[in-house]
């Protein structure tokens, strides 16, 4: 703990001399990163600027992040695999591990389909690319089943709540908070979750120039959520308290989300290489991507040492 607060002492030393009050521009979702550091009180000392900006879903926010228009933000493992073999100029700087039950496909309370089964031949909505085709795909591998078995509707995530509500599509392949606002607001049932199928990695990630422009104020963000995720996991109700009213959605949503989430950061070992790994692998054999990345090359292992256990304010 001395030697984490002396490195921070450091850390934090560099950047006000260096920085002069510079600004890290910051992708979220769905208040996910700025409220639970709000909520754990992270954010009152920091010596540059944090410029929030909100994002629905994982692929616009890396479309900004490839334009410059953010510097950083957290991503799901599939839209990252998907924007690195487009080519964008971005890689993982720290791993979100979390329970895969937030990864799912639902479908409405009254629907007659009760299992993955019941959909061949149906409609399924998710965004192109997120970890919601990546579920659909996984689960359709699973059974022996091509892309041809079911109908992939490609929607943003407020449009697919429309289409799910109205009809227009049979099931709805989501995340969180999403999974937890069907459940608990419209009691939406879950044919399947991710256990078993896909890894449930997120990543904080950063632009190529931010990594060599902006790495003190990168660190010490990443140190700042690392604390922030671990105070969350035995601070559940605070948590969920300040992202309902950030994001203006009844707190039970994200007490429903987080208790069953355990949402940590962790750094990037040879273990979460492995698992991004499989997500390039599968998306190769789906055709989602025409290039076989090599995991090891997407991601950035210097930043560890800012997050994991050590990782103390």
């Amino acid at each position: 703990m001395i030697r984490g607060l002396f490195i921070a002492g450091l850390l934090l030393g560099a950047i006000t001399s260096a920085s002069a009050q510079t600004t890290l521009r910051v992708g979220d979702q769905k208040g996910n990163s700025q409220a639970v550091m709000e909520a754990a009180g992270v954010l009152k000392d920091v010596p540059y600027k944090i410029e929030w900006k909100e994002f629905p879903a994982a692929a616009p926010l890396l479309e900004a992040l490839g334009a410059g228009a953010i510097e950083t933000g957290v991503v799901g493992d599939a839209p990252f695999t998907f924007a690195a073999a487009a080519n964008v100029s971005v890689k993982a700087i720290g791993a979100i591990k979390q329970s895969r039950e937030g990864l799912a496909i639902l479908v409405p309370r009254d629907s007659h389909i009760h299992s993955f089964d019941d959909l061949k031949g149906k409609k399924i909505a998710t965004g192109r690319g997120s970890i919601g085709h990546q579920l659909i795909l996984a689960a359709l591998e699973s059974r022996g089943w091509s892309t041809s078995d079911v109908q992939i509707v490609f929607l943003a995530p407020s449009d697919a709540k429309v289409a799910y509500t109205q009809g227009s599509v049979d099931a709805w392949s989501t995340w969180e908070p999403y999974v937890s606002q069907e459940e608990v607001l419209f009691q939406s049932k879950r044919l399947l979750s991710a256990e078993g199928l896909a890894s449930g990695l997120s990543f904080e990630v950063a632009s190529s120039n931010a990594i060599r422009d902006k790495r003190p104020e990168l660190e010490d963000f990443l140190r700042r959520l690392t604390a922030a995720r671990q105070w969350s996991l035995t601070n559940v109700n605070a948590y969920a308290e300040t992202w309902g009213k950030l994001m203006n959605i009844p707190p039970a949503v994200a007490i429903n989300w987080l208790n069953r989430a355990k949402i940590q950061m962790a750094p990037i070992d040879d273990g979460v290489v492995a698992e991004e790994q499989k997500t390039i692998d599968l998306y190769f054999r789906a055709g989602l991507i025409k290039q076989k990345l090599n995991a090891a090359d997407i991601v950035d292992r210097s930043f560890a040492g800012f997050l994991g256990k050590g990782a103390g304010l």
